[in-house]
């Protein structure tokens, strides 16, 4: 392994289980440190978050989506309630907690708090993750966000 892989691959992921690895990737992202979380995604990971309409190749796509729920729930917990191993592919059910700080996916900020379980789909090869899907309901998330039309998200 070359020292630009090492910098890039944590050493607990070199040699991890799938589970390992995405269980990794979920306890930075709870601390809020991206950029430790995307560590453990390949370059060219397929990312498609089912509720935001994205459907993208490479750390870039999922940066914008971590970096946004950050950005916008500050305090945000996640509570990891279940993980479904199936060969390399890991399924995580999460609760997602925060009190909204900024505008986020369309909805204005009104403090409110947000509570949302939320499913994490995860392929893993050669200790990273090259696969992601995330769902979670997005008409569950205006309701806790209190918007009150779908037809014009950012009027509450």
């Amino acid at each position: 392994m070359t020292s630009s892989q090492t910098e890039t691959v944590p050493d607990s992921a070199q040699a991890s289980s799938p589970p390992a690895t995405v269980q990794a990737f979920l306890d930075a992202f709870a601390r809020r440190d991206v950029a430790g979380a995307l560590a453990l995604v390949s370059p060219q990971a397929s990312v498609t978050v089912h509720p935001l309409g994205l459907a993208g190749a490479g750390r870039d796509a999922l940066r914008t989506v971590l970096d946004d729920l950050v950005r916008a729930f500050p305090d945000l917990r996640l509570t990891i309630r279940r993980v479904i191993t199936t060969g390399d592919v890991v399924t995580a059910l999460v609760k997602a907690e925060g009190t909204q700080a900024t505008d986020y996916a369309g909805a204005i900020n009104q403090e409110k708090h947000l509570d949302i379980d939320q499913a994490w789909r995860c392929t893993v090869t050669g200790g990273l993750i090259t696969g992601v899907s995330a769902y979670w309901c997005q008409r569950q998330l205006y309701r806790r966000l209190a918007v009150k039309r779908f037809d014009a998200i950012a009027i509450a």
